[in-house]
């Protein structure tokens, strides 16, 4: 991963890292500072409403950076507009969001480079190697060496400058192929995950071990969040590599306007849960002020909100008025059939959290996509 290993601890950080540590020096594992604890926003808008206290803590300003890495991305990008048009400025606070144009987070001196250049207090760690089905299946070395090379030099370059608090982001793929449902987020080790994705799915546990460890031995909350099925606008829709939801998009796109069939990979029987991105974003910004667990949290609609691959191309066609003919390439694999996720203890944080229907997302997503055709990655 290159660099020295050598520096941990306190004694190795920079002033500024050690003032940070000494503001957390009564901090127990897994449970945040006075004003982080305080620290929260309102985020209001016509579906939902969380309510909570502000950044700053009475005559104590608690200055806040926070570093969002693959702020480009599509869960960034919502972060980006959920923070300007939902939340808007807050005193004392600043917002950086990176993409790879800014360092190559598989290398550690870059990565240590970005972070001492900006000294975040908060970071959301979204960058990662990701990829649909089929290029998950052919690459899956890739996906284990590249993101558990970006996860080990952010979690420790965000220790090193002194972050009070890290927000990472998992996947439901980390969970075991052989288990009982719906899963929760007390079964991350129970077991192999799925054969088609375990490069990607065992990075991404590592997260988990990496936070725990860090909870052990370091100040600060490193936890993290487990999204479902994550869509919206800015999505990677390539058919070839993209998500399932976003390739049924371009393909549909392109099916309309060459008057073809749709080609659906695989039976359409797997089902999936999907949360919209800005719902996401709003959820992750609610992790970020308020949760205060090293466990991580899974963000998801409920169980009853699982639908199969089938019926969300049939959405999809639905959204963008597509009448032509709908048919299956059984020859494709299908991957996983399900991953029912239960977001219990979600609800048990936030019980009047409202989702956006997936129908309006959805509809809302394709005409992004619509309109964004010149510019959309695909």
């Amino acid at each position: 991963m290159g660099g020295d290993r050598t520096v941990h601890g306190i004694e190795n950080l920079s002033e500024e890292g050690r003032r940070r540590r000494e503001k957390t020096v009564n901090q127990r594992p897994g449970v945040l500072d006075r004003r982080e604890e305080t620290a929260a926003s309102q985020f209001t808008s016509d579906r939902h409403i969380v309510e909570s206290s502000s950044w700053c803590s009475g005559s104590d300003p608690f200055t806040m950076k926070v570093l969002v890495t693959g702020g480009s991305g599509l869960v960034g990008h919502a972060i980006q507009r959920v923070v300007k048009d939902e939340r808007g400025a807050k005193e004392g606070e600043e917002w950086i969001y990176l993409s790879s144009k800014d360092a190559n987070l598989m290398n550690w001196e870059e990565t240590k480079a970005i972070f001492e250049k900006h000294r975040p207090t908060h970071v959301i760690h979204l960058a990662a190697l990701v990829g649909g089905l089929f290029k998950n299946m052919k690459y899956n070395l890739d996906f284990w060496r590249k993101n558990v090379y970006i996860n080990d030099n952010v979690l420790r370059a965000a220790q090193e400058v002194g972050a009070v608090k890290v927000v990472s982001c998992l996947s439901t793929c980390i969970f075991p192929d052989k288990t009982t449902y719906p899963i929760d987020e007390t079964m991350i080790h129970n077991g192999p995950p799925h054969d088609s994705n375990f490069g990607y799915s065992y990075a991404k546990r590592m997260i988990d071990v990496q936070n725990r460890a860090h909870s052990q031995e370091h100040e600060g909350l490193f936890t993290a969040v487990i999204p479902t099925n994550v869509f919206g606008p800015h999505d990677n829709f390539s058919i070839e590599d993209g998500h399932v939801l976003p390739g049924l998009i371009h393909k549909t796109y392109t099916a309309k306007k060459k008057g073809e069939p749709l080609i659906i990979w695989g039976s359409g029987n797997p089902r999936r849960q999907f949360i919209y991105s800005l719902d996401l974003a709003r959820l992750f910004l609610w992790v970020l002020c308020e949760y205060s667990e090293v466990d991580p949290i899974i963000l998801s609609v409920g169980e009853e909100e699982e639908v199969s691959i089938k019926e969300a191309a049939e959405e999809v066609a639905r959204a963008m008025d597509f009448k032509g003919e709908v048919l299956h390439d059984t020859t494709k694999a299908d991957g996983q059939f399900k991953k029912t996720a239960s977001n219990a203890k979600l609800l048990r944080h936030l019980p009047d959290f409202k989702f956006t229907p997936f129908k309006q997302a959805l509809k809302e997503t394709c005409d992004w996509f619509v309109d964004n055709y010149d510019v959309a990655r695909k």
